[in-house]
């Protein structure tokens, strides 16, 4: 398996089956979008910087939903969640989405405004080995609410996302403040993260940066 990241909240994930795409944004977020052939989609909410279909070629099956999916042996849960932390009345609602393939689960957060998960979002959502997690907070949790849902979840590794990066025309925090509310120094970013099935994980929670691939 390989995870790629786009920039923003954009990731695709190479199984040895199917692709997967995650948001796709819009070029009015002041970032290059690229062009990605999917065999999945999953879209976590209808803002710009997150649903930009036509980014996407290829015969896809789209999921914008919560619910449990099933694609080609691929399994994803969609789970309900707010992009505020006043039960969605200033931004609306989010998909938290949980993909189960090749022995792994992947839970990609979305904009995800909640404080903490409710006891029931963490029933659907754990166990979790790689977590796309946004940290640049205004429009999703910040560096230590994030640190919180990390320590809730408790994932293997953990993948930043949804922050400041050159070029981007939406204000957030830079991941240097997350990697220091979390406790870490400066990671050096790798092209993509590449996981064999059965591979050994680490054993207390791992912070990986990625490179965009434009």
């Amino acid at each position: 398996m390989e995870i790629i990241w786009h920039g923003h909240a954009f990731f695709e994930i190479l199984t040895k089956t199917k692709k997967i795409a995650i948001d796709p944004f819009s070029e009015k977020i002041g970032l290059k979008v690229p062009k990605v052939k999917t065999d999945i989609l999953l879209i976590t909410h209808d803002h710009y910087d997150h649903n930009e279909k036509k980014t996407i070629s290829g015969d896809y099956f789209l999921i914008d939903a919560p619910g449990e999916y099933e694609v080609g042996g691929i399994f994803i849960y969609g789970v309900e969640s707010f992009h505020d932390n006043n039960e969605g009345k200033e931004r609306g609602k989010n998909t938290i989405y949980v993909i189960e393939t090749e022995d792994l689960r992947i839970c990609h957060l979305g904009d995800l405004g909640q404080k903490e998960l409710t006891q029931q979002q963490k029933e659907k959502i754990l166990p979790v080995d790689i977590l796309m997690i946004p940290v640049g907070g205004v429009y999703t949790i910040g560096p230590k609410e994030a640190v919180q849902i990390i320590s809730e979840i408790e994932p293997k590794i953990v993948i930043p996302m949804h922050y400041f990066i050159e070029g981007l025309n939406i204000k957030l925090a830079k991941v240097d403040e997350f990697l220091k509310a979390f406790g870490e120094k400066r990671i050096t970013p790798i092209e993509s993260l590449k996981i064999k099935k059965g591979e050994i994980l680490p054993e207390t929670t791992k912070v990986v940066l990625l490179e965009i691939k434009k």
